[in-house]
């Protein structure tokens, strides 16, 4: 049974041609709004060939490649630390021992609560006056690594929780240690549990990094804005910037499906060696 099935009933016969109804007419009314704003943008001449004409130029796409390759590395240096620290804090959460468990829940509760953008200005104009000035690289890194941590905790520690209790249990009845059953038992399972949420909080983690205006870090929006100043095509700079974040979304999703499949496969012939094991007979010398 899948994830969703557990969540939701599944729909009958007249749900699912509800759903099919809504489903058509959600597709015609998103497609009507496209046709008008595309009539309208011809109206007002914004798709003219010449609005266009530098996103076919070397040096302004090389100039945006710069900006998608600095939101690449400040999102790819985020993800590196918030997932360990995330794992970290969850275990720490779920800890039995209470001075491990009540700083990660403050840590986590604080951090889910306030917004990325007032951290973000406490490194920008709070903490410098205080001799604290990071490179403007990691004052943006660093309070996404904060707020997203504990969001990644929260779903870390759901996989936890979800697992049956056996597990532990049977880990521990074999001579395991707690944190071995953790390590080698608990982990691997929550972590193939939570792998489409953590997809979905690394697609944050990647818009978080359009905070890099903040700092005058230079990542993808900042570039485009930049790049807007100069040409004065707005609408078009941005469209495509809106293109090449959905591009890069679906990418990461579709990366995370193939080792999401990776795992179940390992998982399934690991399973199959087990079942020919117990399926061989015993010689008898």
């Amino acid at each position: 049974m899948s994830t969703q099935e557990h969540i939701f009933d599944a729909a009958g016969p007249r749900g699912r041609r509800i759903i099919r109804m809504v489903t058509a007419l959600s597709i015609l009314a998103i497609a009507a709004v496209i046709i008008l704003v595309v009539l309208r943008f011809g109206q007002a001449g914004q798709l003219a060939a010449e609005r266009w004409a530098e996103f076919t130029q070397w040096p302004y796409i090389q100039f945006l490649l710069a900006g998608l390759g600095n939101t690449a590395l400040a999102a790819a240096m985020s993800a590196l630390f918030a997932i360990p620290t995330a794992l970290l804090m969850a275990l720490a959460r779920t800890s039995r021992r209470a001075w491990l468990r009540i700083p990660a829940v403050a840590y986590i509760e604080f951090f889910r609560s306030v917004p990325l953008l007032l951290v973000v200005y406490i490194f920008v104009s709070g903490l410098p006056t205080y001799g604290i000035n990071p490179d403007i690289f990691w004052k943006l890194v660093i309070p996404i690594v904060l707020c997203s941590s504990a969001v990644m905790a929260e779903i870390f520690r759901a996989g936890i929780v979800a697992l049956p209790a056996g597990q532990v249990e049977a880990a521990l009845s074999i001579g395991l240690q707690h944190s071995q059953a953790t390590r080698f038992v608990v982990l691997p399972q929550a972590v193939r549990i939570v792998v489409p949420s953590m997809v979905a909080q690394l697609v944050v983690l990647l818009k978080d990094t359009t905070l890099g205006y903040a700092v005058s870090y230079p990542e993808l929006m900042k570039t485009s804005n930049n790049l807007t100043a100069y040409t004065g095509h707005l609408i078009q700079t941005f469209l495509v910037i809106a293109v090449v974040y959905v591009v890069t979304n679906i990418l990461i999703s579709h990366f995370a499906r193939y080792l999401q499949g990776r795992a179940a496969q390992r998982t399934a012939r690991a399973g199959r060696r087990v079942a020919e094991r117990e399926a061989t007979p015993a010689t008898i010398g």
